[in-house]
């Protein structure tokens, strides 16, 4: 899952060196934390948060085939 946020930011922005994904595990969820550039936060959260919920949406779906609860929270 962290991996596939990683490579989806990345794609997103203009400073891709400057892309985090920090994953923290509670329970039986997991918790992706996407930090990114000041600069670069508008472009992955999108109009209206469109592409934020396009992210999560892809990460879910990913998630339900390995049977995890995954919840991704944008820094």
């Amino acid at each position: 899952m962290k991996e596939l946020v990683l490579d989806i930011a990345k794609a997103l922005v203009d400073n891709p060196d400057a892309v985090v994904v920090e994953e923290i595990k509670e329970n039986d969820e997991i918790i992706l934390k996407l930090r990114v550039s000041q600069d670069d936060m508008g472009k992955v959260i999108g109009k209206q948060g469109r592409i934020a919920k396009a992210i999560r949406t892809v990460v879910r779906s990913a998630a339900n085939r390995e049977k995890v609860k995954v919840s991704l929270e944008i820094v």
